[in-house]
């Protein structure tokens, strides 16, 4: 009998709909061997893996200056006051700046930038104390091993490092106890077992880490995927309306923030119900699906946005775009539509299938809405409709005199272009 399961196990996670050329799903698709995405996506999983970690890192940190004083405490009690002198200087001289500075860190603006760098250097450092403290310990009689189990735990857990760089702070620490343990003159057999010990909390450690963080990044591909499935339209593949809605709220004010121009292209199947009356419904959807595709090519920048408005109609957001690039990119839809060579035989327009394109440029500011601008575009496809569609209208100007909510009337009743 043939096995028709799929070799990698994480093909199953896919979910049915979810858009076969999202970067999400391409990488749960091949997987991640040595735990990382490809570079872009990589990118976004820090930014957020950090983000996420923040509540927690910050927590810890005043766990460990609670478990750095209670050690303190304890010592007092077991070693001779010279001994306890010489130990505190190194947790005053060495500990408490970098807990200070690492519960600076997190508490500024800097954290997302600089963290992981700091974690790498400082809790090698933190580690190399704390190893040096036990090696001290052990000179006079007490075994002080479990403090440095306790900071590989911390390494590996507790401060938002992933795995490469929490692996190699880890064997750092392990690799400086072994020196300090060398340098003292402990005696071989003690060092023999607490290395035995440290190894062994670096595998456990090491193995949950690794197990942690791959469960990590399937989960963000999964959840990533499952919110990119939603916001698209399941005919076409392209965005939906409510990813187009909310995407224009954040649009909008970056706009007002960054003082950038934006576009809207409206665009509509010309006697689409006519298309579908006479070829059927599953013409139709491929008619759909192949104009969407073909309107997806033109709009390839991160913050332009190509959606499925409502039935035959779609939208392509443009950020930070001029008028004169406008003109261009509806000429090359159009251009885009013509070379897809659909028969339209209930067509007025020469029995190919043709696109009407309805655009608005404004400069959005404060004061104004982005509703005004989504009317405006309305206006000018209903416009370029009047004109016998197959044809382009492009306004900006108008946005000055708009009045948001209804449209311009002509002497006979009817919307007129503007």
């Amino acid at each position: 009998m043939r096995d028709d399961t799929p070799s990698n196990p994480l093909h199953t996670r896919i979910p049915a709909g979810a858009p076969i050329d999202s970067p999400h799903a391409l990488q749960l698709e091949r997987g991640f061997a040595g735990l990382r995405f490809d570079a872009p996506l990589e990118r976004e999983f820090r930014t957020v893996f950090r983000a996420e970690s923040l509540p927690q890192i910050r927590r810890n940190l005043w766990i460990a200056l609670v478990i750095v004083v209670g050690f303190s405490l304890m010592t007092q009690l077991v070693l001779e006051p010279e001994v306890n002198r010489r130990m505190n200087e190194i947790r005053l001289v060495m500990f408490g700046p970098i807990l200070f500075f690492g519960l600076m860190l997190v508490r500024s603006s800097l954290y997302q930038r600089y963290w992981p760098l700091t974690c790498q250097i400082l809790a090698p450092v933190f580690g190399a104390g704390v190893a040096v403290l036990a090696v001290i310990a052990a000179g006079h009689g007490v075994n002080l091993i479990s403090t440095v189990v306790i900071m590989t735990i911390f390494i590996y857990f507790m401060l938002g490092m992933l795995f490469h760089a929490a692996l190699g702070s880890a064997l750092l620490v392990t690799v400086a106890y072994v020196i300090a343990a060398v340098a003292a003159g402990l005696e071989a057999a003690a060092v023999i077992v607490d290395v035995g010990i440290l190894v062994s909390a670096n595998v456990i450690g090491a193995m949950v880490c690794y197990s942690l963080e791959r469960a990590n990044r399937t989960s963000y591909l999964e959840e990533q995927l499952l919110i990119e499935t939603a916001s698209r339209d399941g005919l076409t593949g392209i965005h939906n309306r409510r990813y187009f809605d909310d995407h224009m709220d954040r649009i909008w004010l970056q706009a007002i923030r960054e003082q950038a121009p934006l576009a809207l292209l409206l665009i509509d199947i010309d006697h689409f119900k006519a298309y579908n009356d006479h070829c059927g419904h599953q013409a139709g959807d491929e008619c759909l699906r192949r104009v969407a595709r073909s309107l997806k090519r033109t709009a390839r920048r991160p913050l332009d946005v190509t959606a499925r408005y409502g039935g035959e109609e779609f939208a392509i957001v443009l950020f930070d775009t001029r008028r004169d690039h406008v003109e261009e990119l509806a000429r090359r839809i159009q251009a885009g539509i013509e070379s897809l060579a659909i028969d339209h035989p209930a067509s007025p327009q020469g029995g190919r299938l043709t696109v009407s394109i309805g655009a608005a440029c404004v400069q959005p500011m404060n004061g104004r809405s982005h509703f005004g601008f989504i009317q405006l575009a309305d206006e000018a496809l209903y416009a370029a409709k009047e004109r016998g569609r197959n044809c382009v209208v492009v306004m900006d100007k108008e946005y000055e005199k708009l009045s948001t909510g209804s449209f311009r009337k002509s002497a006979g009743g009817g919307r007129v272009p503007i």
